[in-house]
């Protein structure tokens, strides 16, 4: 690798990196919230339970198999074969033609949609069986015990896991050059296909790539630092007063 060579393409075609990595971070912002809430609102319907007889249980029945489906499917599947099957045969199946920008976070949500639903699933399911009974004994129905009870811890708890999404989110929006979403990939293409330098045009991907996941991890882990709150906490007004273990003893021999 020429250091010279990095210098000139990173003079030469700064621009274009720094676009594409806002491209790639719109991208990935967008479409981890998103993903996020499409998540939530799986995990609320189907944790929700299902009656022995009735209407009800029929349509939460169906409800859940639709919802398994497309959990299955989008976990099943590459999202470099998603983007092909939603962006160009969405194009020649019913002629919808969508703008790269938009397909891509369509894209990215959805996808994310489907791992962030098992995610939160688990975070609810992982919340003590006492609360839901508690919350139904003073007359909460099923979505304020979640939005009420449930979904503020569960945030808490899924919040690496999220993290961990966005970071992965980051790295897969390289799929995306193959719809010509302009991302940080499909710039650096263009750069190495300009100058025949691939080697180093990738290797500045790869440091820019780096950074804005590092910078992510860093300060997801801060947020997680803030929601745990101090680790030390004192009662406002009487405040509990720890007697240290010499002052024990002297006490007890009357000193």
């Amino acid at each position: 690798m020429s250091l010279e060579w990095v210098q000139k393409i990173i003079v030469s075609n700064g621009p274009m990196f720094l676009r594409g990595a806002g491209v790639t971070l719109y991208i990935s912002i967008i479409g981890t919230i998103l993903g996020t809430l499409i998540g939530l609102l799986i995990g609320i319907i189907r944790t929700i339970p299902i009656p022995e007889r009735g209407p009800r249980r029929a349509i939460l029945k169906v409800a859940n198999g639709l919802l398994s489906g497309y959990i299955e499917f989008f976990r099943g599947t590459p999202m470099i074969v998603q983007a092909m099957v939603i962006y160009y045969g969405s194009a020649q199946a019913f002629g919808i033609d969508m703008d790269k920008l938009a397909a891509g976070i369509f894209i990215v949500s959805i996808n994310t949609g489907a791992y962030m639903a098992e995610i939160v699933r688990g975070g609810i399911v992982s919340i003590d069986k006492g609360q839901f009974e508690a919350a139904s004994a003073v007359g909460m129905t099923h979505v304020q015990t979640m939005m009420n009870v449930v979904l503020p811890q569960v945030i808490r708890n899924i919040l690496p896991a999220t993290g961990n999404e966005f970071v992965i989110n980051i790295k897969d929006t390289s799929v995306l050059n193959v719809i010509a979403v302009s991302e940080l990939f499909f710039q650096t293409k263009s750069v190495a296909g300009n100058n025949f330098r691939y080697f180093e045009s990738f290797a500045v991907a790869c440091v820019l790539y780096f950074i804005m996941t590092f910078s992510v991890t860093r300060i997801l882990r801060f947020l997680e630092r803030l929601m745990d709150g101090p680790e030390n906490f004192n009662l406002s007004g009487n405040q509990m007063q720890v007697e240290r273990p010499e002052d024990m003893a002297r006490k007890s021999h009357g000193q």
